[in-house]
């Protein structure tokens, strides 16, 4: 009877288990509506039809579609088709849309902080960038810049090294650039300032009327693609590198908070890993165009490509260093996340200096 007993209570648990695990599963497939489907909105700070920015955010959209089978889809709007391009950060964060896409400098005047989640003049690259967002805990720090504004942010889309931009004459000298009015805008216009130009802000769609009619001295605008499509080669002949202002500008995805919580896991995973993949496609496409274009660029025979000197380069690194200590020291917030920063790159640039760079120097 005691064998019994005990054959029983073990029949019984195994019972109870199976019930147990039916009910979790039950519960999970509860959770997870399959036929329930989400229709969203994204607006971007790009032009219709803007190529690589535009177009990669309209393809993450389609990603989305397919991997989730239509349970997510999303109406992407360009900048000024639903909202102005440089509301694109308010509406995401009080709701009337769901995503956005655009650039974190773009509302340094609401969260200065949000500016080394973008670009800093003389900053990291994409790879150092990627590395501190990924998993140097970057990312962690940018939600939490962020969540004040119920906005949670992805990285998606990278330009690359930028370059320095267009120019009416030579830059010899940190003389050249005193009372130039340039196109240069974020933490790069201030530095520019202190350097003793003249900033100015204008819409992309303003540059080059604004150049060719010498409105302005000098623009910059991304890359040698982007550049040449703007026609920018046919205002000014004088095209300067590095991009010592943008190193590897970061694009970002922004999410509001309510419209994420309500989307179950499968969709959350969804939507996190294309915006990974979709920040790889964005960066490689326009590291290609940008080389094919740069070849056309030079076999232009009214362009001439010139490397900024190098005292005007320290001098513009030293006001940098200047402005962002300025900057930390009167803003908590940003000083917080400067610190950051600082840190990672640190130790970023003592590896890229016998790893990449080195590898770089060797004589070809």
């Amino acid at each position: 009877m005691k064998h019994s007993f005990i054959l029983l209570i073990a029949a019984l648990s195994i019972v109870l288990s199976a019930c147990s695990q039916e009910e979790s599963t039950s519960n999970t497939q509860a959770a997870i509506d399959t036929n329930k489907t989400y229709n969203w909105k994204m607006v971007t700070t790009w032009p219709p039809g803007f190529p690589v920015l535009q177009e990669g955010a309209e393809r993450f959209s389609d990603n989305i579609k397919a991997m989730s089978n239509g349970r997510l889809t999303i109406k992407v709007y360009a900048g000024g088709e639903l909202i102005p391009a440089l509301q694109t950060f308010d509406a995401v964060s009080q709701g009337t849309v769901e995503m956005g896409h655009g650039s974190a400098y773009y509302w340094a005047g609401k969260v200065p902080e949000a500016q080394f989640f973008s670009t800093v003049p003389f900053g990291m690259t994409a790879r150092g960038m990627n590395a501190w967002l990924y998993d140097g805990g970057g990312l962690e720090l940018w939600r939490e810049v962020y969540k004040p504004f119920h906005v949670i942010p992805f990285p998606l889309g990278n330009t690359g090294v930028q370059m320095g931009g267009w120019f009416n004459k030579e830059i010899n000298s940190l003389d050249d650039l005193k009372g130039l009015k340039m196109r240069i805008p974020g933490l790069g216009g201030k530095v520019f300032a202190k350097a003793g130009g003249n900033p100015v802000l204008l819409a992309g769609s303003e540059v080059y009327t604004a150049l060719e009619r010498n409105t302005i001295d000098a623009t910059e605008w991304i890359g040698p693609f982007h550049d040449q499509r703007l026609g920018l080669y046919r205002a000014a002949e004088h095209y300067y590198y590095p991009g010592w202002h943008e190193p590897g500008t970061v694009l970002e995805l922004t999410v509001n908070q309510r419209a994420w919580d309500s989307l179950p896991a499968d969709l959350q995973a969804i939507v996190s890993n294309a915006a990974t993949a979709e920040n790889l496609r964005m960066f490689s496409e326009m590291e290609h165009k940008n080389l094919s274009a740069l070849q056309e660029l030079k076999d232009r025979p009214n362009v001439q490509i010139h490397r900024f000197p190098d005292d005007v380069l320290a001098t513009l690194k030293k006001l940098t260093d200047e402005t962002l200590m300025e900057t930390a020291a009167n803003d908590a917030k940003f000083e917080k996340v400067y610190n950051a920063y600082q840190a990672f790159r640190k130790k970023n640039d003592a590896w890229s200096d016998i790893s990449e760079n080195a590898y770089l120097a060797i004589e070809k």
